[in-house]
């Protein structure tokens, strides 16, 4: 954004007196206050020599979580991408949150009770203060309220924790609200959702799509006989829908996004 070239945008800028900033790769945060400090030259040539212009700015991160994947770079320069790892850093105060807003929302003493047992304990693994240093590895115990002991039929086991009497519930929608299974990956999802559909004792219909590359994005360098339709039709990954889209009468479907 050119200082010279007046529009809402810089206006808003101009007026506003803090700025809330989500990330946690510094080059951001180096961009915004680059930015501020050109703009604001206009009306005040002084604010060039504070941070951010002088302005209030809420730099959000989250330091327990893995950092930033910067592809072919070193140990080094990942490091040197973090957010404690910018220039400005020694002029930031940093505050923490202590109010888990979750247990706010129980609907009893007990529920309260065990959200905050088990806030706790996540706080307690991201700090490192639990567990035992095996070797190069850190163990965890995981609680025993969280484990699911049975192994003899893992999946079925999962979905009765997750989801009791879920044939007598299907048309409830607020039953759905408070429960869901998560999984690493689009495998482990495709084969809970193939499980759940086998509770279910109606006639299942198949629908196929219809595989095809698009005549007019061709490129000379690309040969169109490798986009096979055995190829296209097992590709999967995350926002596409497989090939075979299995569904069963009364059984809920949650749409992502919109497609139309």
């Amino acid at each position: 954004m050119r200082r010279d070239q007046r529009s809402p945008k810089h206006d808003l800028i101009l007026s506003s007196q803090y700025v809330v900033c989500e990330g946690r790769y510094n080059c951001r945060f180096e961009a915004l206050d680059r930015t501020l400090r050109n703009l604001m030259s206009v009306t005040d040539q002084h604010k060039t020599h504070q941070p951010f212009s002088g302005k209030i700015v809420v730099l959000g991160g989250d330091f327990k979580q893995i950092l930033p994947v910067i592809p072919k770079e070193s140990r080094h320069d990942i490091l040197a991408s973090a957010i404690n790892s910018f220039h400005l850093w020694s002029f930031c105060k940093v505050l923490k949150l202590h109010t888990n807003m979750r247990l706010l929302m129980s609907y009893s003493d007990q529920d309260e009770g065990e959200m905050k047992i088990f806030a706790n304990w996540i706080l307690d693994v991201g700090n490192g203060n639990i567990g035992s240093l095996v070797g190069d590895e850190l163990k965890v115990k995981i609680l025993d309220d969280l484990l699911i002991t049975t192994t003899d039929d893992p999946l079925s086991h999962l979905v009765d924790f997750a989801y009791p009497n879920l044939l007598q519930n299907m048309s409830d929608y607020k039953y759905f609200q408070s429960r869901a299974i998560l999984a690493p990956t689009l495998k482990s999802v495709e084969k809970v959702n193939d499980f759940v559909l086998t509770i279910f004792p109606v006639m299942e219909k198949e629908y196929l799509s219809s595989d095809t590359t698009c005549q007019a994005d061709e490129n000379e360098d690309v040969k169109q006989e490798w986009f096979t339709p055995e190829f296209l039709n097992d590709i999967k990954c995350s926002g596409l829908l497989n090939h075979k889209l299995t569904l069963k009468s009364g059984v809920a479907v949650m749409l992502l996004r919109n497609i139309d």
